[in-house]
């Protein structure tokens, strides 16, 4: 375990990674930006990092794959431990339970730019406030981009085209997929599970810039269109807006990224 900078200004990160050179590198682009780091080779020794009491983590980098204690029972056992925001890091997709438990996801490899934007994310949640009938809830803002043209620009210097594609194609797989779990889980009448869709949506199409479907999850992760209790029939045009935007993704790609 190292210890970089002592900025105490600037946000304090954990960074967990069982692979020395990614570790490394990461660490010393984020100590150049001025954070706090501190490193784990793994799952077991970041509780150490914490148990021990020197470090007080604002935000914490979660390497998806690593042996020993990983996954969602890592993410449970950070959350036991320390009230950071986690963010998954990755070199391909990660699990989707995973992305769920988690408070955002990149993927690899990282840039200054891209782990400094991650970063600049955190900022602390307001309460959020009771919703009442003579309080319309905001409707989803679909004249937004489809996807962030900077975030585009940003993957598109980081991987070949091809690579590009891939990671769009498998959003839109992963849309249609959590829509036709959304049907069930509002057919169920479970909010809490409508809820936990539209967190894993506003994470992962955030992550990739895809603002539309981010904006709608982060929509149905709030609750803020259920009315009457736990009645979800208002989520239900959320759905239909968000298979729009999944076909306005794949407009995208025919136009920008031709097989």
């Amino acid at each position: 375990m190292r210890d970089f900078g002592a900025q105490q200004d600037l946000l304090t990160v954990l960074l967990i990674d069982d692979d020395l050179v990614s570790r490394e590198v990461m660490a010393t682009v984020l100590t150049m930006s001025g954070y706090t780091v501190h490193t784990a080779a793994g799952g077991e020794a970041s509780l150490e990092v914490l148990a021990d009491g020197g470090c007080i983590p604002s935000v914490i980098l979660v390497d998806a794959q690593m042996p020993g204690l990983s996954g969602s029972e890592l993410i449970a056992e950070l959350r036991a431990r320390s009230h950071a925001s986690i963010y998954v890091i990755s070199a391909s997709n990660a699990p989707d339970e995973l992305v769920a438990g988690a408070d955002g996801f990149l993927l690899k490899p990282l840039t200054a730019d891209g782990l400094q934007k991650l970063l600049r994310m955190h900022a602390p949640q307001p309460a959020r406030a009771e919703h009442n009938s003579s309080s319309p809830a905001p409707g989803p803002q679909t004249g937004d981009p489809v996807v962030s043209p900077k975030i585009l620009a940003e993957l598109r210097e980081m991987m070949p085209a091809a690579a590009v594609r891939q990671i769009y194609v498998a959003i839109v797989a992963d849309l249609d997929q959590r829509i036709a779990a959304l049907d069930a889980a509002i057919a169920a009448g479970d909010a809490a599970e409508v809820r936990r869709i539209g967190h894993a949506i506003k994470g992962g199409c955030g992550m990739a810039g895809a603002l539309q479907a981010s904006r709608l999850g982060a929509l149905l992760e709030s609750g803020a269109l259920e009315s009457n209790g736990n009645h979800l029939d208002n989520n239900s045009t959320v759905i239909g807006d968000l298979h729009a935007a999944a076909r306005r993704l794949e407009s995208m790609l025919e136009a920008g990224f031709p097989e």
